[in-house]
């Protein structure tokens, strides 16, 4: 496995809390503390765990898997996360954060794992 791929998480962090700075500011109100945290809690379980048990089923020593499995399951976090920002934390623009991450992790993921 090459370093990309460990580089991601590194990368989308980054790139969060970078962003989060740049276009939330002082209003940080979260998903966690609407009436979304349930939802926002137990989909990203049940995310984590279909993710987490695609690895044990996935052939992980194939790059071409793992490029496509990293794609995927990146576009369904962010997408996730950035539906249940726009729903009940519409006035932060939090959103807006979680979709430039999407859309820069994608760039990342298509110039360095592909």
């Amino acid at each position: 496995m090459s370093i990309e791929i460990p580089l991601l998480p590194i990368f989308v962090s980054l790139s969060n809390l970078i962003l989060s700075m740049l276009f939330v500011g002082k209003n940080k109100r979260k998903v966690s503390e609407t009436a979304g945290k349930s939802i926002q809690l137990w989909g990203l379980i049940t995310i984590g765990l279909i993710g987490i048990s695609l690895i044990f089923v996935l052939d992980i020593q194939n790059n071409n898997v793992m490029r496509w499995f990293w794609l995927i399951f990146i576009i369904i976090v962010l997408s996730f996360q950035s539906f249940l920002e726009w729903k009940f934390t519409k006035e932060t623009n939090r959103y807006i954060v979680s979709l430039s991450v999407l859309i820069l992790s994608l760039f990342y993921i298509f110039i360095f794992i592909f």
